[in-house]
């Protein structure tokens, strides 16, 4: 028995990521991270082994919902359950015991599409042969297209943000190089950090380059926020965020995790699959939606802020 791990709330603060869906705060992490601690300390079972146990798990459900019958269908939605349940276990694990790596988050990365690939077809087609019902070919196709759609519209978002933040900070060198500026944060991040903050206090701070950095008693640096137009037209979205972040909630409230829990454990467990599956892609692209808005109103702030450094050079220069 490995006796290098800390107490359970130390466990917590390790393992546990600052934002993660409510899926998973409010009905995972007090059911994993226990038995994270317990895994990590009585046995030598690796972060890559307990993927592969969750994929072999989740192929499990696949084969009880492909049964089609109501009591197979609450067999599988227990079984995926049980199989998220593990897949959340691994990073925690390789997070508290230091064993990550980059074939491991591979791995993950593919065995999770696989699951929902399979698991779709499977409870789809297990309820075609139940019913006859054409829809639940439609139905099968738009699960696993979703799940696609939705990490790709991830990655690309990802993409653009890293790219728009780069940009940022390779004109605040400069500027920085030219007229000995402070140094950059972004708004986001500091709100990230620090989701015991009154938001709106802070984004008055701000614009004084004063606010969370000062409670954290380090030099103010300068500040910018590329979600600026999207926090004025949306006030109450600050009030909401503050909220979540308090819990460890992200506002992203349907995201891929919520989707696959209202096809593959909502809606077997109602034995409502057709309702559960549409409602659950109809809220996902309702959010993905969301994310695509306010990645344009953030692009238009990245326009301001590169416009606003091309103006303040033009002015160094004249002076």
């Amino acid at each position: 028995m490995r006796r290098d791990i800390p107490p359970l709330d130390e466990v917590r603060r390790i393992t546990q990521k600052k934002r993660d869906a409510w899926w998973t705060v409010l009905l995972v992490d007090p059911v994993a991270t226990p038995l994270v601690r317990l895994t990590a300390m009585r046995t030598r079972i690796t972060p890559n082994q307990i993927t592969w146990g969750a994929f072999v798990l989740g192929l499990g459900s696949a084969v009880l919902f492909w049964l089609g019958d109501w009591r197979w269908l609450i067999a599988g939605a227990v079984v995926y359950h049980l199989s998220f349940v593990l897949d959340c276990m691994d990073g925690k694990v390789a997070r508290l015991t230091g064993q990550g790596s980059v074939f491991g988050a591979w791995l993950d990365f593919v065995f999770d599409r696989i699951r929902v690939m399979v698991c779709g077809v499977a409870l789809m087609a297990g309820q075609y042969e139940r019913t006859g019902d054409e829809l639940y070919i439609w139905l099968a196709l738009a699960v696993v297209g979703l799940d696609t759609l939705r990490y790709i519209n991830s990655l690309e978002i990802f993409k653009i943000r890293h790219s728009m933040r780069k940009q940022i900070k390779e004109r605040v060198k400069e500027a920085r190089r030219a007229e000995n500026e402070a140094e950059l944060a972004f708004m986001e991040d500091l709100l990230r950090d620090n989701p015991e903050a009154d938001i709106e206090q802070d984004l008055q701070k701000a614009h004084s380059a004063q606010g969370i950095a000062e409670a954290a008693l380090q030099p103010a640096p300068q500040v910018v926020d590329l979600h600026q137009e999207f926090r004025s037209r949306f006030p109450v979205y600050l009030r909401l965020r503050s909220f979540l972040l308090r819990h460890r909630i992200r506002t992203h409230l349907i995201s891929g995790i919520e989707f696959q829990m209202g096809v593959f454990m909502i809606g077997p467990l109602i034995d409502q699959v057709l309702w559960a599956t549409v409602v659950s892609g109809a809220l996902l692209l309702v959010f993905e939606l969301a994310i695509i808005y306010k990645l344009l109103l953030s692009t238009r702030d990245f326009t301001r802020t590169i416009d606003s450094f091309a103006e303040r050079g033009r002015r160094a220069a004249t002076a």
